[in-house]
């Protein structure tokens, strides 16, 4: 574990973190919502792509500037802020106070668009950006060249193996409570569909029967044609291993603490990786009992005396803004044929 301290001079703005994977949510949120902590308790993230102000219009920029940024077809404005934020919780922060006059939002808070908005108590320095308008996650970025990384007393937990992924605390249930898609989901689906369409070069899928059909076949349906000569597309991942015969295409889990994907032994063929909490959800779907049976009932045999999880209102429908963020930063855009896809898309 490690503590974020002020590079200018030495005070402690963190409690112990832990690094994990930058999650694929991280800024897509939902317009006219209060949205939680992105981070958990006791971590922290990195992200190695340009975000914040300043912008640039893409037309000022150029083609190779935005490839140097990492974006490989037009967009609106190219970030040419800094590289490597770390973003922690709110509630592990410690030592900074409010810039009032960097405090801009939309209407139920702050949202960094003047920059860095918290300052180091101990000399002042602007050392990190509260995020916490409607629609954004609940964030703390800490800016690269004003903190400074030093080893925590606290050991550091032991990361979890591929093998814990199948584990009931790993799996995001798709619908709230209301009724509505869970916005990790819509996120985590937009971003997985844009990997899709860039290993299947825009052709037509077939997606297995079950839980992956059920869930995704509509999302599916609004970013990829239909037609003969489909690619085969199944779910594949620890505790479950691979489909025989092999798809084309596998979606598989990103690991939670390495951001890495999942892959079969000696098989180099196409991955798309999957938020693991999404991809656990969709591996082993079965329900658990919110209750506990009480020792009179089998191993395996569920209560019926609690009420029915609950069920989405439409189809699913995942985030075009996160779909279009992913596609564009994936180098294989720049091929013909996808170019022309992303100029002719209109989900």
């Amino acid at each position: 574990m490690h503590v974020f301290v002020c590079a200018g001079c030495g005070t402690e703005l963190t409690a112990p973190v832990s690094q994990v994977a930058l999650p694929v949510h991280a800024h897509h949120g939902s317009w006219q919502e209060l949205l939680p902590a992105l981070m958990e308790p006791a971590t922290y993230a990195v992200d190695p792509r340009p975000t914040g102000p300043p912008w640039r219009p893409w037309s000022d920029v150029g083609t190779d500037a935005a490839a140097r940024q990492g974006i490989y077809a037009p967009v609106p404005a190219v970030s040419f802020g800094a590289r490597n934020r770390i973003v922690i919780a709110p509630g592990d922060s410690r030592s900074m106070t409010l810039l009032l006059e960097q405090c801009d939002g939309h209407c139920w808070g702050v949202d960094g668009r003047a920059g860095p908005n918290l300052a180091c108590e101990g000399c002042g320095r602007a050392v990190a950006t509260r995020i916490d308008d409607c629609g954004r996650w609940q964030t703390v970025w800490l800016e690269p060249d004003a903190v400074l990384r030093r080893p925590s007393v606290l050991p550091p937990a032991p990361p979890p193996d591929w093998d814990d992924l199948a584990r009931a605390e790993h799996r995001v249930p798709p619908v709230d409570p209301d009724g509505s898609w869970n916005r990790r989901w819509e996120t985590a689906v937009g971003v997985a569909l844009a990997h899709l369409v860039a290993v299947t070069e825009d052709r037509p899928v077939a997606l297995p029967s079950g839980p992956v059909t059920d869930v995704l076949g509509h999302a599916v349906g609004r970013y990829l044609p239909t037609g003969p000569d489909a690619r085969t597309v199944g779910l594949a991942g620890p505790g479950i291993g691979t489909p025989r015969p092999r798809p084309d295409v596998l979606l598989v889990p990103r690991h939670p603490v390495t951001g890495t994907p999942w892959r079969p032994p000696a098989d180099d063929a196409e991955v798309v990786p999957l938020d693991n909490g999404v991809w656990a959800f969709l591996a082993h779907p079965d329900e658990t009992s919110p209750l506990p049976a009480s020792g009179l009932l089998p191993d395996g045999v569920l209560r019926d005396d609690y009420p029915l999880p609950p069920r989405p209102w439409r189809p699913l429908t995942p985030d075009d803004y996160a779909f279009e963020y992913t596609l564009v930063r994936l180098p294989a855009i720049r091929t013909p044929r996808l170019r022309r896809y992303h100029d002719g898309h209109r989900p």
